[in-house]
């Protein structure tokens, strides 16, 4: 019986657990907005939520505390300056949870976890630039003559 213990354990060990949560806070923090199974974005919120408390407390400590988990130095600077400036007046509730249906290949309730109050040009912005560079390194390597 598992009585009084809190969280799921989404049929992970510990470690996987924390390093599925560190990649999804990191995802959930870039593109403001990801779609994933209810179940773990139900266990993704308030482990997202305290980081978004700790971008508002501001300090060395609590960057040193977010950083541990998202191990992303870009990741923490937005997390510290864009994201702690707009919800700085919030007192909490920066995540939402909306159903999204089942998923076909095994009938998983899906949902979309997004930050309230986001910005809907960040969605993708990131893949966009990445691919937008790939792109670019792949013509001027073609450019570039055979020597």
């Amino acid at each position: 019986m598992r009585h009084r213990l809190a969280g799921r354990k989404l049929g992970r060990t510990s470690s996987h657990l924390k390093a599925t949560l560190g990649n999804m806070a990191v995802a959930l923090i870039v593109h403001e907005q990801i779609r994933t199974t209810l179940p773990k974005a139900k266990e993704l919120r308030p482990f997202v939520e305290k980081l978004i408390t700790l971008g508002k407390q501001g300090g060395l400590h609590a960057r040193r505390r977010a950083l541990s988990v998202l191990r992303d130095a870009e990741v923490a600077q937005k997390l510290f300056g864009p994201l702690a400036e707009r919800y700085k007046t919030r007192k909490g509730g920066y995540t939402r949870v909306l159903k999204a249906g089942i998923r076909f290949g095994d009938t998983a309730a899906m949902a979309v976890i997004e930050l309230v109050d986001r910005d809907p040009a960040a969605k993708g912005a990131a893949d966009k630039a990445r691919h937008e560079a790939a792109q670019a390194a792949a013509a001027e390597t073609e450019a570039a003559p055979a020597g």
